[in-house]
């Protein structure tokens, strides 16, 4: 099930903006990190803050100042955080769905639409494939059969840069999106050797999204890492929407539509 929808997710943005929803607030940020942290091993306090500033959650202030989560809003974190790693949604979407979900509406792209996302661009960075940690690395005989690659083809994809492999023999489980596509590309004829076009303008399109968030990261801190990884995120869904339509666009021509 997608977390846009997931029915679980209470309205409002914690026990000050809805009534009813969840307990009273009583976790403290560390507290809520601790409850996320198995799900989403890549959150941190900073990325919380951040959401908050964003205003996707509203946790209660204490009179001396601390941040107080009730069970709504860890829902509510839960929910963002899975639309990111599963969905790839950018914030922006993501606060629609919620605004939706407050005012009792049906949650935008619940039709299973993708908003121009793609599985691959999320386990690149930092997502979940299969349960399996993106670091994680395979030896090459389970690495092939997941891909649906034989020897000499797996061998082809890192002659040509397309999968890494290291030291001992292994690969990361985060290249398998693109060792899969290869496998499919093969199955009608397009060899490892042709798609060095597609890792050529990859690498340039990187190199283009890592200028305009180079200023942000300069910052050194946790707070400006996340602000770029929200802005790399909208970026790379917004590429992938271009790519399909242009290739779409030159397709139809090929058909003559």
């Amino acid at each position: 099930m997608s977390a846009a929808s997931d029915p679980a997710v209470p309205p409002g943005g914690g026990a000050d903006r809805s009534s009813g929803a969840g307990t009273a607030p009583r976790l403290t940020i560390g507290e809520v990190l601790g409850e996320l942290r198995h799900e989403f091993p890549d959150v941190t306090i900073s990325k919380i803050r951040y959401l908050e500033a964003e205003d996707l959650v509203h946790p209660q202030r204490t009179p001396s100042g601390y941040r107080k989560f009730a069970d709504a809003d860890v829902a509510r974190l839960r929910y963002v955080l899975a639309a990111q790693r599963d969905q790839y949604l950018p914030l922006r979407v993501i606060k629609e769905q919620l605004a939706a979900r407050d005012r009792g509406e049906p949650l935008p792209g619940a039709d299973g639409a993708d908003d121009g996302t793609s599985e691959g661009l999320t386990v690149a960075l930092g997502g979940s494939l299969a349960g399996r940690p993106s670091t994680a690395a395979l030896p090459a005989e389970e690495f092939a059969r997941a891909a649906g690659l034989d020897e000499a083809q797996l061998a082809d994809c890192v002659q040509f840069g397309l999968v890494s492999r290291d030291d001992a023999g292994r690969y990361p489980a985060s290249d398998l999106p693109v060792a899969r596509a290869a496998a499919g590309l093969a199955r009608h004829g397009i060899e490892a050797r042709h798609l060095r076009v597609y890792r050529t303008a990859a690498e340039r399109e990187a190199g283009l999204l890592e200028q305009l968030v180079a200023p942000v990261l300069r910052a050194r801190s946790e707070e400006a890492r996340a602000r770029a990884t929200e802005q790399l995120q909208e970026l790379a869904g917004l590429s992938v929407q271009l790519h399909t339509a242009l290739l779409e666009a030159h397709l139809r021509d090929v058909l003559g539509a």
